[in-house]
């Protein structure tokens, strides 16, 4: 599969593993038009792969400088009230089809992840980060507040309080602070990210990879929900399952002391 982007690096792995590299070195890979937009095509075919094709993706940035520094400001400076409402409206979009995504998604934040960068971090399903990475929602600095999803996100990853905080002051945090207030999974060195990443797709690509898609759906869909839809959306999904054919060799490999030989069914 041959993709021609200018702003973004694809590689594909071995197992169905995926990694996608943000790549404006000289703009600390700022989030422009034209990347949102070549992301956004990179996510709806990585969405139409069966699960033989695609079973994990990796999101970093291009440089151990930065995850992604922000929203391109010199763009952002031309907008006015309408094109800006359009622009925010489409990283949402775009950022929202993460969570859409039926196989897990981590962030390895090496370097700055700054405004639309945090808000990408944060679009997916795990953060591994590197002990130089700064973290923040710096847009009130700029005269802003964040737009790709930073107001409604960070509070649901490390609390209101501290949300607060983070988007009034707009100052960034460490790594190691970013890992005390669970924002991200784990802090390693620059060298050992891609290898920590892999190492825990390694372990998750064991598992099913039906029953893994369902359970982030469920897990996401549950922050819309009152409690007790969210428990019956949790039966459905666990209930339909029960219409593949990994359910029933899991169950089996169990009783007969063996590992399952999952298929995505």
């Amino acid at each position: 599969m041959n993709f021609n982007f200018q702003t973004l690096k694809i590689e594909s792995r071995p197992f169905g593993v995926w990694i996608l590299r943000l790549s404006r070195p000289e703009a600390m890979n700022a989030l422009n038009s034209q990347l949102l937009n070549e992301m956004a095509e990179f996510l709806r075919t990585i969405g139409e792969l069966d699960f033989e094709h695609a079973r994990a993706l990796i999101i970093t940035g291009e440089g151990d400088k930065a995850f992604v520094a922000g929203a391109d400001i010199r763009e952002i400076s031309a907008l006015d009230e309408e094109i800006a409402k359009n622009f925010a409206e489409r990283g949402q979009s775009i950022f929202h089809e993460i969570s859409h995504l039926k196989i897990p998604v981590i962030a390895a934040v090496n370097g700055f992840a700054l405004g639309g960068g945090l808000e990408l971090a944060l679009a997916c399903d795990f953060i591994i980060a590197s002990e130089n990475a700064k973290m923040g929602l710096p847009e009130v600095t700029l005269g802003l507040i964040p737009g790709f999803g930073g107001t409604v996100q960070l509070s649901r990853a490390v609390g209101l309080r501290k949300a607060r905080e983070m988007t009034y002051t707009g100052e960034m945090i460490t790594a190691a602070e970013a890992e005390k207030i669970g924002l991200v999974n784990k802090v390693v060195s620059s060298a050992d990210l891609l290898s920590t990443c892999e190492a825990l797709i390694a372990k998750i690509l064991l598992r099913a990879p039906m029953a893994v898609a369902h359970a982030k759906k469920s897990i996401n869909q549950a922050w819309d929900l009152d409690v007790d839809e969210a428990h019956r959306n949790e039966a459905r999904h666990f209930a339909d399952l029960f219409r593949g054919e990994d359910v029933r060799e899991g169950t089996k490999a169990f009783l007969e002391k063996r590992k399952p030989q999952f298929k995505g069914q």
